[in-house]
C-alpha cells in the first residue's frame, strides 16, 4: 500500500505529543541517568520551546504518515535556521508499534527528503541513541553518516 505524508493537524499533534514526551523522558532516564521527574520536565520544556505554536509553528514540518486511510506514524522536521543554515533536522520519527517492520520509517524519510529537496534544503540530520541499533541500521542504509559521537560512563558514588 502506498504511504503518504500529510500535514499533521493540531488535534493529531496533541494526541501524539503525550507518547513522545513519555518515551523521550524514559530514554533520558535510561541513557542520561536523569530522574524520571527531571527527564519529563526537560522533555516538556524542549518540546514547548521547539513547537511554541504547536502544529502552526513556523519552520517546522510535521507530517502524519498514512497507508491508505490508516495512520501508521509521523515525522517532525525543523527546517534550516541560523544555527544550522544548510541543515534540516529530524526531531522525531515514529511508526506506531502495530505497523512496524513494514518499511514505513524508510519511506517516511524518503518522502521528507523529497519535500526538503523541493525546498532547496541540502542536508538532513538527526540524533539517535547509541543503543537503538535498528534505527542506526536504517539510517546508515539511507546514507546517513556519523558526524559526531557522544560517550558517557556512569560512575558509582563513593561510600
Amino acid at each position: 500500500m502506498e504511504l503518504t505524508l500529510t500535514p499533521t493537524t493540531a488535534e493529531e499533534l496533541a494526541r501524539l505529543l503525550g507518547p513522545l514526551q513519555q518515551g523521550y523522558a524514559e530514554d533520558l532516564v535510561a541513557h542520561r541517568g536523569m530522574t524520571p521527574e527531571a527527564a519529563l520536565e526537560r522533555t516538556v520544556t524542549q518540546i514547548r520551546e521547539l513547537l511554541p505554536a504547536g502544529a502552526a509553528t513556523e519552520g517546522v514540518l510535521l507530517r502524519t504518515a498514512r497507508a491508505g486511510d490508516t495512520e501508521v506514524g509521523w515525522i517532525w522536521v525543523t527546517l534550516p535556521a541560523a544555527a544550522a543554515p544548510n541543515q534540516a533536522w529530524i526531531h522525531n520519527i515514529e511508526v506506531h508499534e502495530e505497523h512496524r517492520g513494514r518499511g514505513y520509517a524508510r519511506r517516511m524519510i524518503q518522502l521528507i527528503e523529497a519535500e526538503l529537496a523541493h525546498l532547496g534544503v541540502p542536508e538532513l540530520g538527526l540524533n539517535v541513541f547509541g543503543t537503538n541499533t535498528v534505527a542506526i541500521g536504517l539510517y546508515r542504509s539511507l546514507g546517513f553518516e556519523v558526524t559526531a559521537q557522544q560517550m558517557a560512563k556512569r560512575i558509582t558514588p563513593a561510600g
